[in-house]
């Protein structure tokens, strides 16, 4: 197991890519603590990997909260007492252009997807530090590398998760703290859903239209991004940090 006794926190975990990486870190052994913004959605996800005899603990807080954001290590600490892996995936999809996006749509991406983060990150980065290492996977996107129409409210929130990876791995490194990003593409999960009913399309025009974008004509699945969320925590990855994994079926170099 190539996690077997690590425990991770993972953000997000309530639904899509962070519900598959609980999965997935689950099969391969790691304790899990499990934070969402929605109680019932992260304690199914909970109730689900216990079934596979993973010992997992839940942690409700929004991270734009710094209080909130600081206690999902407390819970790992009492739950564990020591962390070794952060899965920052927790995500506001507020996309929108400069002209629609308010104020506070640009106070809601940014305090998820940038303070929250770094928040997050700030409390769990000591305990790691007395641990003699560990891994840490940002969750950006392939949308903090390309212009998409109308995405500079969230795409310039997810360049930032970018920057901080590279930022985090240089200062964290004398630490043997490794920070790599996972950059997916378009992923079908929830908050694919959500936007297809935003923009008032039907699902079917949606995916066909996107999947034609990316070198493998099709969309990825939250496993598919797990699975490189994996690699990068696990110790498979130890000579690897700063890096960004593109996971996007070939959109962006296309």
């Amino acid at each position: 197991m190539r996690l077997k006794d690590k425990i991770a926190i993972i953000t997000g975990a309530g639904s899509g890519i962070g519900e598959a990486t609980a999965q997935r870190f689950a099969d391969e052994g790691a304790r899990l603590v499990l934070n969402d913004i929605h109680s019932e959605n992260v304690e199914r996800v909970a109730a689900r990997v216990r079934e596979t005899g993973a010992h997992a603990v839940t942690a409700v807080a929004d991270i734009s909260v710094e209080s909130q954001a600081a206690s999902i290590a407390e819970t790992a600490m009492d739950a564990f007492g020591a962390i070794d892996i952060l899965v920052n995936n927790a995500a506001d999809f507020t996309q929108k252009s400069l002209d629609d996006a308010t104020l506070a749509d640009w106070q809601r991406v940014y305090g998820v997807n940038v303070f929250g983060t770094a928040m997050v990150t700030k409390y769990a980065v000591p305990h790691m530090k007395v641990r003699g290492g560990g891994s840490i996977v940002i969750v950006a996107s392939m949308s903090g590398f390309i212009a998409q129409p109308n995405f500079t409210s969230y795409s310039t929130s997810k360049a930032a998760g970018v920057m901080m990876t590279r930022s985090l791995a240089l200062d964290l490194a004398p630490f043997k703290i490794r920070v790599n990003s996972v950059c997916p593409g378009c992923i079908v999960t929830t908050a694919s859903h959500r936007e297809v009913d935003r923009l008032g399309l039907k699902f079917e025009d949606w995916y066909d239209d996107n999947a034609a974008k990316h070198m493998l004509r099709r969309l990825g699945e939250p496993v598919e991004a797990a699975n490189a969320i994996l690699f990068l925590a696990s110790d498979e990855a130890s000579f690897i940090t700063a890096a960004e994994l593109m996971v996007d079926g070939g959109y962006v170099h296309w």
